[in-house]
C-alpha cells in the first residue's frame, strides 16, 4: 500500500506542476478543449458518420436530440461446460437503446435513455439471467450541467445527477457494457473536472441499480419490471488521470480508489465492505511504434462467503489483480497490431481460514480481455491467470478483425472456476489448468447506419474439467455469434 500512496502523491504533483494554458491565451484555448465524457460510446462501428440520423432529419427542434440503436444477435454454444448442465444452448438476443437529450438554458441538459433487452429461442436449460434480459427499462434519466473555465482557464466541468451509466479508465472495474445484452446503471452523482492540458479529476457516489426481475420464468417470458436501487448498497469512487507523464509525452497514467458498502435490506447481499485502489500506466497505440499497458489493483475489506440470509460470518478480504501487455503496430497492409499480454486475478487459497482472497471485478467488463460473455462467459476477472497473444488487423477502413489466443489456469486450485461454470474442488486435487481459448471476431460497416459483427470462440478443455466433480465432461466447446446493429 505504501507504493500506492506514493503514486497517488506523485500523480497529484503532476496535476499541480504540468503547465496549463492560461492568462491571455487561456480563454482562446478553452474553446478548443472538448468536454469530458462520462462513458466512451463506441458501439456505432467504423467509417464516416451516418448521412441520415434523427438529429440530421431537420424535423427536430433545436432543444431536442434523439438517437436510436437496435442490435439483433444470434448466439449458439455446442457443448455446455456449466455444473449440472449438458447439451447445447442458443439465444436470439435483441437490444434496443433510445436516447433523448433535452438542451436547456444555462448549460443544463436532461439525458434520457430507454433500454429494452429481450431473449428468444432459449429455454429452462439455457443460461437465463438479467445480464441478457431487462425489458422496457429506463437506463438513464439525469440532469447534466456543463461549465467552462471553472477554477482554471481552459478547463471543462461536467456534473450529472440521477440515473446514469459510466465508464472508468479501461473499464475493467466500472463499465457501460457493450457486448453484453444489458448495461450497468447507477443512481447518484458524478462529477468530472478536466484541465486545459487534459488532466482529469473525477468523483462519484451512487446506488447500483438492481436489474429486475431475477426469476427464471419471468426472464424467459421477457416480463418487464421496474429496476430498483437499494439504500443499503453504496458505490463510490475517486479517479485521477493525466495524458502527460513526466518521462514521456506519449505515456499516460491513472490512479483511483473505489468503495463498495452493502448490507442486507431490500436485496440479499454478501455484506461486502470493499476498498479497491488501482494504478494504470499505458502508451496508446501508434503505427511503427511499441505500446504498453500495466494495471495493478488491490482489494481489501470484509465480505461473506455467500448472500444466504443465515450467513453472518464476516471474512477478511484481501485480493489483487494485475494486467500487463506490450504491443506493436506495423506499417504494413491491413495495419496489423500484435499484442502479448498476461493477467493474474487472485483466488481464495483456503475455504476454511476465515479469509477471502477472490478478486471481485465490481461492475467491470470482461470481453476485451477474456472473450465473449452472455451464454458463453467461460472466463472472467476472478481466480484466473495466464498469457495471451492477440492479432488485430484492419484490411479496409470499414472492416476490422481480431484473433485472440489465451491459456488459462486457476490462480488458486481450491477456489471456483468463476463465470458460467460454477465448478469447484475445495481440495485442489483436480488441478488448475482450465484449458485454452481461440477467439476469432470480425466487423463490417456495411453502410454508415448498419454494422455487422460475427465471431467464434473455441474452448479447449484442461485437466480441471476432466477431474472436478459435477463437470459435464462433454469436451471442447465452440461458441459462435452473428449480429446486426442499426443506428439512426
Amino acid at each position: 500500500m505504501n507504493g500506492f500512496k506514493i503514486t497517488l502523491c506523485w500523480l497529484a504533483a503532476v496535476f499541480a506542476l504540468t503547465p496549463v494554458a492560461g492568462g491571455a491565451d487561456g480563454a482562446s484555448s478553452a474553446k478548443t478543449v472538448a468536454y469530458p465524457k462520462p462513458y466512451v460510446y463506441k458501439e456505432r462501428g467504423l467509417g464516416r458518420n451516418a448521412e441520415f440520423t434523427l438529429n440530421k432529419s431537420g424535423v427536430l427542434p433545436g432543444w431536442l436530440s434523439l438517437a436510436v440503436q437496435q442490435r439483433t444477435r444470434y448466439e449458439t454454444l455446442d457443448r455446455a461446460f456449466r455444473s449440472g448442465s449438458t447439451g447445447s444452448d442458443q439465444v436470439l438476443a435483441l437490444r434496443t437503446l433510445a436516447q433523448a437529450t433535452l438542451h436547456l438554458p444555462q448549460h443544463f441538459k436532461v439525458q434520457l435513455e430507454l433500454q429494452d433487452s429481450r431473449a428468444y429461442w432459449n429455454d429452462t436449460g439455457s443460461v437465463v439471467n438479467n445480464t441478457i434480459v431487462n425489458a422496457a427499462e429506463l437506463l438513464e434519466t439525469n440532469l447534466q450541467w456543463r461549465a467552462e473555465d471553472l477554477f482554471q482557464n481552459g478547463s471543462r466541468t461536467l456534473l450529472r445527477a440521477g440515473r446514469m451509466t459510466m465508464d472508468f479508465g479501461k473499464r475493467r472495474l466500472v463499465a457501460r457494457n457493450r457486448y453484453r445484452n444489458t448495461k450497468n446503471a447507477f443512481t447518484g452523482i458524478d462529477g468530472i473536472w478536466q484541465a486545459g492540458n487534459g488532466n482529469q479529476i473525477r468523483a462519484m457516489a451512487a446506488l447500483p441499480v438492481n436489474r429486475l426481475p431475477t426469476n427464471t420464468t419471468q426472464l424467459l417470458d421477457n416480463e418487464a419490471e421496474l429496476d430498483e436501487e437499494s439504500p443499503d448498497t453504496v458505490f463510490w469512487g475517486v479517479f485521477l488521470s493525466t495524458p502527460h507523464l513526466p518521462w514521456s509525452g506519449r505515456d499516460r497514467g491513472e490512479v483511483y480508489l473505489f468503495g463498495l458498502h452493502e448490507e442486507d435490506g431490500d436485496f440479499a447481499t454478501r455484506n461486502r465492505r470493499l476498498y479497491t485502489p488501482g494504478l494504470r500506466l499505458y502508451r496508446p497505440r501508434k503505427t511503427s511504434h511499441f505500446d504498453y499497458e500495466w494495471e495493478t489493483v488491490f482489494q481489501f475489506g470484509t465480505s461473506r462467503s455467500s448472500a444466504g440470509i443465515g450467513n453472518t460470518r464476516d471474512l477478511d478480504h484481501f485480493a489483487h489483480f494485475h494486467h500487463v501487455e506490450a504491443g506493436y503496430s506495423f506499417a504494413a497492409a491491413w495495419s496489423p497490431r500484435l499484442v502479448l499480454a498476461y493477467d493474474y486475478a487472485s483466488g481464495d487459497s483456503n475455504p476454511n481460514d476465515n479469509k477471502n482472497g477472490t478478486f471481485n471485478s465490481l461492475f467491470g467488463a470482461n470481453v476485451f480481455d477474456y472473450g465473449p460473455t452472455t451464454i458463453h462467459r467461460a472466463f472472467v476477472r476472478s481466480n484466473i491467470t495466464g498469457p495471451a497473444v492477440k492479432l488485430h488487423v484492419q484490411p479496409h477502413s470499414k472492416i476490422k478483425a481480431a484473433l485472440h489466443y489465451r491459456a488459462f489456469w486457476l490462480a488458486s486450485s481450491t477456489d471456483t472456476w468463476t463465470g458460467n461454470s460454477g465448478l469447484r474442488d475445495t481440495t485442489g486435487q483436480s488441478g488448475s489448468f482450465l484449458g485454452q481459448l481461440i477467439y476469432l471476431s470480425g466487423a463490417w460497416q456495411v453502410t454508415p447506419n448498419v454494422w455487422l459483427e460475427a465471431g467464434t470462440a473455441h474452448r479447449i478443455d484442461g485437466e480441471f474439467q476432466d477431474n472436478v466433480a459435477g463437470s459435464p465432461r462433454q469436451g471442447n466447446s465452440t461458441y459462435s455469434y452473428i449480429a446486426a446493429t442499426l443506428s439512426f
